[in-house]
């Protein structure tokens, strides 16, 4: 499949109608140790931690200074949708999510931030379990539509997100300084993940 993408990042887009197969149990049993739920405000450090391997593993600038009192203030006031996988009882992965809104067919979606596993957490069809939460969120939200984006350089996500029916978008992801007095480099991590964005 030829790859649809301008300028970095693979914009993709999950339409909740031919998508629904996905909310259905993964068909093979996740390994055995493995959990999933909700994040809570109580698990914002653990998340906060996934978010710098995250960023490390994406190769952009991260700060962490007050980063997990920010993720807890979020989720507190349901700004933000996280779920936690564990595995063994640690944290070895998470998906995040925000809702939006678009003009164009005047209808909310639920917007995948982030979805990140450990590489121990890899592999394991564990992915696919995060994305079905956020998809039963996205439909109990009552919003028609998963979106994320992905960096074009991040091929195994990409072809994840193909075998998950997605549909590639092409179009090019950009961000700008609200505030006058910040500095360029602190915006280059912005264009690949949105973890650090808000």
């Amino acid at each position: 499949m030829r790859m649809l993408t301008r300028g970095g990042t693979a914009i993709v887009a999950a339409n909740m109608a031919t998508t629904a197969t996905l909310a259905a149990p993964v068909p093979d049993a996740p390994p055995a140790g493995w959990a999933l739920r909700p994040a809570r405000v109580g698990d914002a450090a653990a998340l906060a931690r996934l978010c710098a391997a995250h960023a490390a593993y994406e190769r952009i600038p991260h700060c962490g200074d007050g980063h997990a009192q920010r993720l807890a203030h979020g989720m507190a006031a349901g700004r933000l949708h996280a779920w936690l996988g564990f595995l063994h009882g640690g944290a070895v992965g998470y998906a995040s999510a925000t809702i939006d809104y678009a003009t164009l067919t005047a209808r909310p979606f639920l917007h995948l931030d982030c979805l990140y596993l450990e590489p121990v957490a890899r592999g394991l069809g564990l992915g696919r379990l995060l994305v079905n939460a956020a998809l039963r969120r996205a439909r109990a939200l009552g919003c028609d539509q998963l979106q994320w984006q992905t960096p074009d350089w991040n091929e195994g996500a990409i072809r994840f997100y193909d075998r998950l029916g997605a549909t590639r978008l092409p179009k090019q992801r950009y961000t700008l300084a609200v505030n006058p007095g910040q500095s360029p480099g602190s915006l280059r991590g912005t264009r690949s993940i949105g973890c650090n964005a808000r």
